[in-house]
Protein backbone atom coordinates (compact mmCIF):
# COMPACT_ATOMS: atom_id res chain seq x y z
CA UNK A 1 0.00 0.00 0.00
CA UNK A 2 2.72 2.58 0.72
CA UNK A 3 4.31 1.38 -2.45
CA UNK A 4 1.18 1.85 -4.34
CA UNK A 5 0.93 5.51 -2.61
CA UNK A 6 4.52 7.11 -3.34
CA UNK A 7 4.02 5.23 -7.13
CA UNK A 8 0.86 7.35 -7.69
CA UNK A 9 2.17 10.99 -6.27
CA UNK A 10 5.03 10.43 -8.27
CA UNK A 11 2.76 9.81 -11.40
CA UNK A 12 1.27 13.22 -10.49
CA UNK A 13 3.68 15.13 -9.84
CA UNK A 14 5.36 14.12 -13.27
CA UNK A 15 2.53 14.67 -15.09
CA UNK A 16 2.40 17.79 -13.61
CA UNK A 17 5.63 18.99 -14.74
CA UNK A 18 5.72 17.94 -18.10
CA UNK A 19 2.39 18.85 -19.08
CA UNK A 20 3.58 22.21 -18.09
CA UNK A 21 5.94 22.64 -21.00
CA UNK A 22 3.36 21.37 -23.12
CA UNK A 23 0.89 23.86 -22.15
CA UNK A 24 3.33 26.41 -22.82
CA UNK A 25 4.10 25.01 -26.30
CA UNK A 26 0.66 24.84 -27.40
CA UNK A 27 -0.12 28.30 -26.37
CA UNK A 28 3.23 29.87 -28.34
CA UNK A 29 1.73 27.75 -31.18
CA UNK A 30 -1.91 29.29 -30.67
CA UNK A 31 -0.17 32.65 -31.07
CA UNK A 32 2.43 32.32 -34.03
CA UNK A 33 0.75 35.77 -35.21
CA UNK A 34 2.39 37.58 -32.38
CA UNK A 35 6.13 36.78 -33.18
CA UNK A 36 5.45 36.91 -36.43
CA UNK A 37 4.12 40.31 -36.05
CA UNK A 38 6.74 41.39 -33.88
CA UNK A 39 9.00 40.31 -36.38
CA UNK A 40 7.78 42.59 -39.30
CA UNK A 41 7.58 45.00 -36.81
CA UNK A 42 11.49 45.00 -36.15
CA UNK A 43 12.58 44.87 -39.81
CA UNK A 44 10.84 47.79 -40.75
CA UNK A 45 11.76 49.93 -37.83
CA UNK A 46 15.63 48.37 -38.76
CA UNK A 47 14.95 49.24 -42.31
CA UNK A 48 13.20 52.37 -42.08
CA UNK A 49 16.17 53.70 -39.46
CA UNK A 50 18.73 52.49 -42.66
CA UNK A 51 16.80 54.46 -44.72
CA UNK A 52 16.87 57.72 -42.83
CA UNK A 53 19.84 58.03 -41.14
CA UNK A 54 22.00 59.19 -44.07
CA UNK A 55 19.19 62.32 -44.22
CA UNK A 56 19.34 62.58 -40.47
CA UNK A 57 22.67 62.50 -39.79
CA UNK A 58 23.10 65.71 -42.83
CA UNK A 59 20.90 67.70 -41.14
CA UNK A 60 21.47 67.22 -37.02
CA UNK A 61 25.37 67.22 -37.92
CA UNK A 62 25.33 70.28 -39.52
CA UNK A 63 22.88 71.76 -36.70
CA UNK A 64 24.92 70.74 -34.33
CA UNK A 65 28.49 72.25 -35.37
CA UNK A 66 26.51 75.35 -36.26
CA UNK A 67 24.87 75.92 -32.89
CA UNK A 68 27.10 74.08 -30.24
CA UNK A 69 30.67 74.25 -32.32
CA UNK A 70 29.79 77.94 -33.37
CA UNK A 71 31.21 76.72 -36.62
CA UNK A 72 30.22 79.14 -39.83
CA UNK A 73 27.56 78.10 -42.05
CA UNK A 74 29.74 76.85 -44.87
CA UNK A 75 31.63 74.56 -42.62
CA UNK A 76 29.02 73.04 -40.66
CA UNK A 77 27.55 72.31 -43.86
CA UNK A 78 30.33 70.62 -45.21
CA UNK A 79 30.59 68.60 -41.68
CA UNK A 80 27.35 67.22 -42.61
CA UNK A 81 28.09 66.27 -45.70
CA UNK A 82 30.98 64.58 -44.46
CA UNK A 83 29.57 62.51 -41.75
CA UNK A 84 26.69 61.49 -44.08
CA UNK A 85 29.10 60.46 -46.97
CA UNK A 86 30.71 58.24 -44.37
CA UNK A 87 27.30 56.35 -43.85
CA UNK A 88 26.58 55.78 -47.38
CA UNK A 89 29.80 54.63 -47.82
CA UNK A 90 29.10 52.46 -45.59
CA UNK A 91 26.45 51.35 -47.11
CA UNK A 92 27.41 50.87 -50.22
CA UNK A 93 31.10 49.14 -49.21
CA UNK A 94 28.81 46.46 -47.49
CA UNK A 95 26.84 46.01 -50.77
CA UNK A 96 30.04 45.85 -52.49
CA UNK A 97 31.07 43.42 -50.48
CA UNK A 98 28.32 41.19 -50.52
CA UNK A 99 28.03 41.44 -54.40
CA UNK A 100 32.14 41.05 -55.18
CA UNK A 101 33.85 39.63 -51.65
CA UNK A 102 35.90 42.59 -51.26
CA UNK A 103 35.81 46.51 -50.03
CA UNK A 104 37.26 49.08 -51.94
CA UNK A 105 36.61 52.01 -49.11
CA UNK A 106 38.64 54.44 -51.33
CA UNK A 107 36.84 53.85 -54.74
CA UNK A 108 33.40 53.58 -52.58
CA UNK A 109 33.56 56.90 -51.26
CA UNK A 110 35.04 58.53 -54.10
CA UNK A 111 32.78 57.39 -56.96
CA UNK A 112 29.34 56.39 -55.08
CA UNK A 113 29.00 58.24 -51.96
CA UNK A 114 30.39 61.80 -51.99
CA UNK A 115 28.83 62.64 -55.57
CA UNK A 116 25.33 60.90 -54.50
CA UNK A 117 25.33 63.32 -50.77
CA UNK A 118 26.92 66.50 -53.04
CA UNK A 119 23.93 66.21 -55.41
CA UNK A 120 21.70 65.72 -52.96
CA UNK A 121 22.66 68.93 -51.14
CA UNK A 122 22.72 70.85 -53.98
CA UNK A 123 19.30 69.81 -55.06
CA UNK A 124 18.64 70.67 -51.32
CA UNK A 125 19.53 74.30 -51.70
CA UNK A 126 18.13 75.44 -54.73
CA UNK A 127 14.95 73.45 -55.29
CA UNK A 128 11.57 73.91 -53.83
CA UNK A 129 8.57 72.31 -55.79
CA UNK A 130 5.51 74.69 -56.74
CA UNK A 131 3.55 72.22 -54.89
CA UNK A 132 5.41 72.57 -52.18
CA UNK A 133 5.35 76.50 -52.02
CA UNK A 134 1.97 78.39 -51.20
CA UNK A 135 2.95 80.77 -54.20
CA UNK A 136 5.13 81.65 -56.78
CA UNK A 137 6.97 84.41 -54.56
CA UNK A 138 7.19 82.19 -51.78
CA UNK A 139 9.27 79.69 -53.91
CA UNK A 140 11.62 83.22 -54.94
CA UNK A 141 12.50 83.39 -52.09
CA UNK A 142 13.76 80.22 -51.27
CA UNK A 143 16.85 81.26 -51.66
CA UNK A 144 16.96 83.73 -49.29
CA UNK A 145 16.21 81.14 -46.36
CA UNK A 146 19.50 79.97 -44.26
CA UNK A 147 20.99 76.48 -45.73
CA UNK A 148 20.50 75.09 -42.93
CA UNK A 149 16.90 75.18 -42.82
CA UNK A 150 16.73 74.57 -46.70
CA UNK A 151 18.27 70.96 -46.27
CA UNK A 152 15.95 70.33 -43.41
CA UNK A 153 12.85 71.52 -44.89
CA UNK A 154 14.13 69.50 -48.49
CA UNK A 155 14.77 66.06 -46.42
CA UNK A 156 10.71 66.43 -44.63
CA UNK A 157 9.57 67.00 -47.92
CA UNK A 158 11.11 63.37 -48.91
CA UNK A 159 8.67 61.81 -46.84
CA UNK A 160 5.62 64.45 -46.42
CA UNK A 161 5.05 64.77 -49.79
CA UNK A 162 1.92 67.34 -49.29
CA UNK A 163 3.77 69.45 -47.13
CA UNK A 164 3.74 73.47 -48.30
CA UNK A 165 5.21 76.48 -47.40
CA UNK A 166 3.25 79.05 -46.76
CA UNK A 167 6.02 82.12 -45.54
CA UNK A 168 9.53 82.86 -45.81
CA UNK A 169 10.82 86.47 -46.01
CA UNK A 170 8.85 89.27 -44.37
CA UNK A 171 9.52 92.71 -43.47
CA UNK A 172 7.87 95.06 -41.13
CA UNK A 173 5.67 96.75 -43.88
CA UNK A 174 3.90 92.60 -44.29
CA UNK A 175 3.23 92.71 -40.84
CA UNK A 176 0.76 95.98 -40.91
CA UNK A 177 -0.39 94.34 -44.19
CA UNK A 178 -1.12 91.34 -42.31
CA UNK A 179 -2.84 93.03 -39.40
CA UNK A 180 -0.24 92.18 -37.33
CA UNK A 181 1.86 94.06 -34.88
CA UNK A 182 4.84 95.30 -35.49
CA UNK A 183 7.68 92.33 -34.77
CA UNK A 184 11.47 93.72 -34.63
CA UNK A 185 12.84 90.74 -33.56
CA UNK A 186 10.96 88.35 -36.53
CA UNK A 187 13.62 86.03 -37.70
CA UNK A 188 11.42 85.91 -40.85
CA UNK A 189 13.64 89.36 -41.47
CA UNK A 190 17.15 89.13 -43.36
CA UNK A 191 19.40 88.71 -40.43
CA UNK A 192 23.13 90.02 -41.02
CA UNK A 193 24.72 87.11 -42.16
CA UNK A 194 22.28 87.68 -45.62
CA UNK A 195 19.56 85.28 -44.52
CA UNK A 196 16.05 84.72 -43.28
CA UNK A 197 15.88 82.30 -40.68
CA UNK A 198 12.20 80.93 -39.81
CA UNK A 199 9.66 79.63 -42.18
CA UNK A 200 6.16 79.19 -42.06
CA UNK A 201 4.44 75.74 -42.81
CA UNK A 202 0.19 74.91 -43.33
CA UNK A 203 -1.36 72.95 -40.76
CA UNK A 204 -4.42 73.41 -41.95
CA UNK A 205 -6.50 70.54 -43.64
CA UNK A 206 -3.31 68.37 -42.27
CA UNK A 207 -3.89 65.42 -39.98
CA UNK A 208 -2.78 65.73 -36.46
CA UNK A 209 -0.32 62.78 -36.74
CA UNK A 210 0.82 64.73 -39.55
CA UNK A 211 1.72 67.89 -37.73
CA UNK A 212 2.73 66.46 -35.15
CA UNK A 213 5.41 64.20 -36.69
CA UNK A 214 6.80 67.16 -38.72
CA UNK A 215 7.19 69.51 -35.23
CA UNK A 216 8.71 66.62 -33.81
CA UNK A 217 11.42 66.23 -36.56
CA UNK A 218 12.14 69.90 -36.51
CA UNK A 219 12.64 70.03 -32.96
CA UNK A 220 15.34 66.93 -32.65
CA UNK A 221 16.98 67.85 -35.29
CA UNK A 222 17.29 71.12 -33.28
CA UNK A 223 15.54 73.57 -34.61
CA UNK A 224 12.73 75.63 -32.73
CA UNK A 225 9.36 75.39 -33.60
CA UNK A 226 5.85 76.71 -32.44
CA UNK A 227 2.21 76.36 -33.40
CA UNK A 228 0.60 79.03 -33.20
CA UNK A 229 -2.04 81.40 -35.08
CA UNK A 230 -1.41 84.81 -36.88
CA UNK A 231 -3.07 85.31 -39.88
CA UNK A 232 -3.78 81.72 -39.90
CA UNK A 233 -3.15 78.28 -38.00
CA UNK A 234 1.08 77.31 -39.04
CA UNK A 235 3.98 75.73 -37.72
CA UNK A 236 6.61 78.16 -37.04
CA UNK A 237 10.31 76.53 -37.65
CA UNK A 238 13.11 78.66 -37.07
CA UNK A 239 17.16 79.04 -36.60
CA UNK A 240 18.39 80.74 -34.01
CA UNK A 241 20.74 83.39 -34.72
CA UNK A 242 24.44 83.03 -32.90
Amino acid sequence: MTLQRLDSSALHRWERFAGEPVAAGAARAGRPWRARLLRVTRLAAWALLVASLPFLALVKVAVVLYERGGYPTALALAGGVACTTLVVTAYAAWAWHRFTGRVRLALVARSVALPLVVAYSAYALVYLSAGNAKSPQVRAYYASLHPLLRVALSTVILVDRDLVVTDLIRRPADYRTMGLPGNDGSLHYIQQDGYAHAVDLRTTGRSFVKNRLVQAYFWSMGFETLRHVGTADHLHVELPVR
